[in-house]
């Protein structure tokens, strides 16, 4: 039988690979946009800043603060690096979210497990990568490697999470191929980030399991993807091929609007595998890159059944603007 050895969480926002002094290139686009999800509002900018401005962000905007939260960011990656090259798992099942990366408007299914015998990071031209703005150029090159690089899936595991959520009536979408083509931008940022930055780009093989966050109609409840995540974890410990399973959950927390104190109330609910809680939360509070959360409500379900203790190694705000924009960068592991 296979094993649940160890689980860990990391957000992977823009701000992650973006020197501090460099946050005002992606806050230029704050102030452009007119759909600012915070909780269950939409707000422009402006509107967003008459909400807050009682926080008195501007404090946790000033260059020095910027600094300090950079400086605890890349601490956390490189403990969660060192952590895995001590684990050594052989697999890892790795949830997170496509962006249209993956799939496009043609085909958004709610759950996805990719059972293919790889999947491709696709490098991104030097002339396309020009083109890019400078906020987004930063992401890009942190999450894309300067050649193509495959990595290897461990499809038989992923069959075995399939046939688990299909006699748990859980109906996933089975992908053997890039729904793109070959011609397409190849495996998404969730999965980019988490290879280069805390893999160190070794190709340890996989299970892609994707989850639609963003996108409506057809959004799962949290609820449902800790369920989802259950089903994961049943489909592991069941599966003969004696490996030793990491379980990761790419993404999250608040983005693109900060919101500490929803943050923690997720964060406690996954500490204590409180269920409930985590069931209770209206989908509306799961928009834009806070949806991501739902990544780890997942890999919080796969790892239920284990025995293993989540740890909060650091909750780290890291906010851009005075209206609150930025991320909720979290990082834990199950140990």
């Amino acid at each position: 039988m296979a094993n649940i050895v160890y689980g860990f969480g990391a957000s992977h926002g823009p701000l992650l690979s973006t020197p501090a002094d460099k946050w005002d290139l992606r806050a230029d686009a704050d102030h452009e946009n007119p759909e600012l999800a915070f909780r269950d509002g939409t707000y422009t900018y402006d509107q967003l800043y008459e909400l807050r401005k009682s926080n008195y962000l501007e404090g946790q905007n000033m260059m020095e603060v910027r600094q300090e939260r950079y400086d605890r960011n890349q601490k956390q990656l490189d403990a969660l690096a060192d952590k895995l090259e001590e684990v050594k798992p052989d697999i890892i099942v790795l949830i997170g979210d496509d962006q249209h990366e993956w799939f496009d408007d043609s085909v958004q299914p709610a759950f996805t497990v990719f059972c293919g015998p790889k999947v491709v990071n696709k490098a991104v031209m030097p002339e396309r990568l020009k083109d890019m703005q400078a906020g987004i150029r930063y992401t890009v090159t942190a999450n894309k490697p300067p050649e193509n690089q495959d990595y290897p899936v461990a499809d038989g595991l992923a069959e075995a999470i399939i046939a688990q959520a299909m006699e748990d009536e859980i109906d996933v979408t089975a992908s053997m191929e890039a729904p793109s083509g070959p011609k397409g931008s190849g495996i998404g940022h969730a999965v980019g980030f988490i290879y280069r930055r805390i893999l160190r780009d070794k190709p340890i093989p996989l299970v892609p399991v994707l989850l639609n966050t963003f996108y409506p109609p057809n959004q799962a409840k949290p609820g449902r993807c800790y369920d989802f995540g259950r089903t994961i974890g049943r489909a592991i410990r069941a599966w003969d091929g004696g490996k030793r399973v990491a379980i990761c959950a790419s993404g999250g927390l608040s983005h693109f609007v900060v919101d500490e104190e929803w943050d923690q109330k997720m964060i406690d609910a996954m500490l204590k595998q409180d269920a409930e809680t985590i069931a209770a939360e209206p989908n509306i509070m799961f928009r834009s890159g806070t949806s991501e959360t739902k990544n780890w409500i997942a890999a919080s379900g796969a790892v239920a059944e284990t025995g293993l203790e989540m740890k909060m190694l650091d909750y780290v705000p890291c906010y851009r603007t005075p209206a609150g924009t930025g991320s909720g960068m979290g990082f834990a592991t199950w140990t």
